[in-house]
């Protein structure tokens, strides 16, 4: 194993973060190669394998285009990361897993850019130029350098190298820090876009989300970075009382513990008139809204917390 500490960005439209280089399986090869196909992937599972890479835990996370790693070493062919933008317990630098190799690229600093952009649409087109589009695909939120804009376009750094991208499809910030801060109801409001979008372990892309990565890039989109995981987002933001209902809020995060161990294992957004709208696991398997009384998860509610602009610092 060679080991290293090297800055790396993803350079497919979504790379999985495993658990190890052990486990893929044999149907999982069109996530694992570049290019990579989430939809031919996603399809060639049944619901129930793709539950068991939950329950037999083989992914931890996803990365989006151009976003950062840390690489400590390389081992046959795949790379031990540390996911930056995405806070955890489980390291206090970032998220640990493992990538393809094939799936990064050694990052190149770009001199003096002149911001970054967020994918504000569920896909965007990347293109060579303005009359020719690239075979690329890149999904909502992805966030990429800008180097230079004007009304129509905006050209950015890739792994690729230049691109553009339709200035409608985007939203600009100064950096990664910067981007305008919207209000939790809004978070929720967005995941809205996202209903009946299939349920995906570990998912952080529109290709599929689990539940935190649900309220994770919805809270992304409104110019918060909140904990990847919902364990750890149960316990920040600010805390509301279970008991009196009237007091929750559009936009604040409802927990949910496992009634034998105790452990956070489930999230969704409060949407108010007693709704919640989360990505769900059980037979539906999708981003669906509904009323929270009439589900299973209402007795195993463990905590509500509440977000603003002091709780999603990268």
């Amino acid at each position: 194993m060679e080991q290293i500490e090297v800055m790396y960005s993803c350079a497919v439209p979504v790379a999985t973060i495993w658990t190890s280089p052990e486990s893929p399986r044999e149907l999982d090869k069109s996530g694992i190669e570049n290019p990579v196909s989430m939809n031919r992937w996603i399809a060639t599972m049944t619901l129930e394998q793709r539950f068991a890479l939950c329950q037999e835990k083989r992914i931890q996370s996803q990365l989006l285009y151009g976003e950062p790693v840390i690489v400590e070493s390389i081992q046959n062919g795949w790379a031990q990361v540390i996911a930056v933008w995405q806070r955890s317990r489980k390291d206090k630098r970032g998220y640990p897993g493992w990538v393809p190799l094939a799936q990064l690229k050694e990052s190149q600093p770009l001199e003096n850019p002149k911001g970054v952009v967020r994918v504000d649409v569920q896909k965007c087109q990347l293109w060579y130029s303005e009359d020719i589009p690239a075979p690329f695909v890149i999904p909502f939120n992805t966030v990429l350098p800008v180097i230079e804009l004007d009304t129509t376009w905006v050209t950015v750094a890739t792994p690729d190298g230049k691109r553009l991208v339709r200035q409608q499809d985007v939203c600009e910030a100064s950096s990664v820090h910067h981007f305008e801060k919207h209000p939790a109801a809004a978070a929720a409001e967005r995941a809205v876009e996202f209903l009946e979008l299939p349920y995906f372990w570990g998912g952080m892309s529109s290709y599929g989300y689990d539940c935190s990565g649900l309220t994770y890039n919805m809270f992304k989109a409104c110019g918060l970075f909140i904990p990847r995981d919902a364990s750890d987002q149960a316990l920040t933001g600010i805390e509301i009382p279970l008991d009196d209902r009237s007091v929750w809020r559009k936009g604040d995060l409802l927990f949910f513990a496992d009634e034998q161990s105790g452990a956070v294992d489930h999230v969704g957004f409060y949407y108010g008139l007693g709704q919640m709208i989360h990505a769900t696991s059980t037979k539906k398997g999708a981003i669906e809204l509904c009323v929270l009384k009439a589900t299973a998860y209402d007795k195993r509610l463990y905590a509500v917390r509440r977000y603003n602009e002091e709780g999603g610092a990268l």
